[in-house]
């Protein structure tokens, strides 16, 4: 199954996330996060599967986290609450987010992708062994 990459086109990061799984030759859906927006029951389903804490799914550096004022209503919103934000709006979300349909990846680290989504046995062919 491809990954699904849900990513914004104008985002540095993203960009670096794209060129890493190209560069690993990783077969991917480009989802365009603001275009086509996960609905609110798509981001519970990655959340629950992230293991991660749903304020990690904020982009708390954007323009719009800052202007609802999102910092102060985070810590005092149910998980309902804040999926139902994060859905009302594309760019709240941390991005990329990419998924296999079991394991979930928010922002891009490599050494989180190089342990999480590089291919069976490229670790090997790149040291030569």
């Amino acid at each position: 199954m491809a990954l699904r990459f849900y990513w914004y086109p104008k985002c540095g990061t993203c960009r670096k996330a794209k060129k890493w799984l190209d560069d690993h030759q990783l077969d991917y859906k480009e989802i365009h996060i603001v275009e086509q927006p996960p609905s609110r029951e798509e981001l519970e389903n990655l959340y629950q599967k992230s293991g991660l804490e749903l304020k990690k799914f904020f982009n708390t550096s954007g323009k719009k986290y800052r202007e609802l004022g999102l910092k102060d209503k985070i810590g005092k919103a149910s998980n309902k609450e804040l999926l139902e934000i994060l859905a009302s709006d594309g760019m709240l979300i941390k991005r990329p987010i990419i998924t296999d349909g079991k394991t979930v990846t928010v922002g891009f680290k490599e050494d989180e992708f190089e342990k999480t989504w590089r291919p069976a046995g490229s670790r090997s062919q790149r040291y030569g062994d």
